[in-house]
């Protein structure tokens, strides 16, 4: 087959490479005001009597019975009368008062869990999001950390990474060392029980002052910047989520070092399973030199493996299933996020399942797809409760090998 003569390419300079970059900023201003708009800002879905019931567990007539004794917020008609409406904020505060005795007890700390993969698109963030989102819903004060220099994290609640996020507002002043607590990055989000640490390129900068440091300083230990600076804040929240970048770099390994639980979403193909195995590997040697030559030693709570973005009907991700359950075993959380259209057009949109109000296709897909991340959620709030039960239980001296937090980090 013969070959059509091409023009020769015309030589591109950096000053190209910088023209293009302000051209995909402005594009994706543009995209966000027509996504967001007309506020250009991201709002909390709202909250029908059947939906508040259906987060409470409840019959709608427990609820319109509680609204008489008047403790509790009543929401509000919807502009024809038609329905009563509740704020996220409200909703919360019903989940908050039926849920107490699940909520975190006293004498426990927050719990860090950080989302972790070797390999991008495999809905690492999604899950980050999602998580926090469905254990608000479920009554939890939550704290998001983006250490993704990408920012994708930070975009899914409405911010520009490029133009909106600061290098104060990241953690890299943790990693340079002028700063010592997370507290000054910590962001409120749209999402009540949500607050946000950001992330932007600039963020890059830590994978250069890590190494500069642990070179520079006697007795600097890279891994522990992250570990040490959310110890100020584990008091304030009940979950810490931190979302990784797609690499096991230095912002990575502080992230699982300072964490009492790893997440690895891992869909169900031969590439990607590939690339979890080296992940481990990796994770194991880094880990071997980092700490058990010096005669240190960490510990997990918990680590599940999530099967993501599962396609039904490719027959080949049976055997890949199969594959996993028999490498990671007990760690493959009974439960997968199906690949589906509601699943694309949120992420389309900056969302998840959670921040849509409606779904204007099919409402057993949207079901489906709701239905799976409720699960996950649920399973993880099980992992989450079970280390406050060690923590609380180390601190009354009737669990002495139980594995609290606090042991779990060293």
């Amino acid at each position: 087959m013969a070959s059509s003569p091409l023009p020769a390419p015309r030589p591109i300079s950096l000053s190209d490479i910088a023209a293009q970059a302000e051209r995909a900023v402005a594009m994706m201003e543009q995209i966000r005001s027509a996504m967001l708009a007309p506020t250009a800002r991201k709002e909390a879905p709202l909250f029908s009597l059947s939906q508040l019931a259906s987060l409470l567990e409840m019959e709608k007539g427990s609820i319109s019975h509680r609204l008489g004794k008047g403790d509790l917020p009543a929401g509000r008609l919807n502009a024809s009368g038609s329905r009563r409406e509740f704020t996220l904020a409200e909703a919360r505060q019903w989940v908050r008062e039926y849920r107490k005795d699940r909520l975190r007890p006293s004498g426990a700390e927050a719990v860090t869990i950080s989302i972790g993969n070797f390999k991008g698109g495999v809905s690492k963030t999604t899950t980050a999001v999602t998580l926090a989102q469905g254990l608000s819903l479920l009554g939890h004060r939550v704290l998001v950390i983006d250490t993704d220099p990408q920012g994708s994290l930070t975009t899914l609640f409405g911010i520009l990474p490029d133009t909106e996020v600061e290098e104060q507002d990241t953690i890299l002043p943790l990693a340079m060392g002028t700063e010592t607590s997370i507290r000054y990055a910590i962001r409120p989000t749209y999402w009540d029980g949500i607050d946000l640490v950001a992330a932007a390129p600039v963020l890059f900068g830590a994978e250069f002052a890590l190494p500069a440091r642990q070179t520079q300083e006697p007795g600097f230990e890279f891994w522990r910047v992250l570990d040490l600076g959310i110890d100020d804040v584990r008091g304030d929240y009940d979950v810490i989520v931190i979302d990784t970048p797609p690499a096991l770099s230095y912002t990575t390994i502080n992230a699982f070092m300072a964490s009492n639980g790893i997440i690895m979403p891992l869909p169900p193909n031969a590439l990607d399973f590939a690339s979890a195995s080296q992940f481990w590997s990796l994770f194991s040697d880094l880990t071997g030199e980092l700490l058990t030559k010096r005669g240190l030693d960490k510990h997990f709570d918990f680590i599940h493996v999530l099967l993501a973005r599962v396609d039904s009907a490719d027959a080949a991700s049976t055997v890949i299933r199969q594959w996993i359950g028999q490498t990671y075993a007990e760690k493959v959380l009974p439960v997968e996020i199906p690949k589906t259209a509601v699943t694309g057009v949120a992420s389309a949109e900056f969302g998840t399942v959670y921040d849509v109000s409606r779904y204007d296709g099919s409402a057993r897909t949207f079901k489906r797809a709701r239905d799976a991340y409720d699960s996950f959620v649920g399973h993880i709030e099980g992992s989450v409760r079970a280390v406050w039960n060690g923590q609380v239980g180390v601190l009354n001296g009737s669990t002495p090998s139980a594995n609290p937090a606090k042991e779990g980090r060293r």
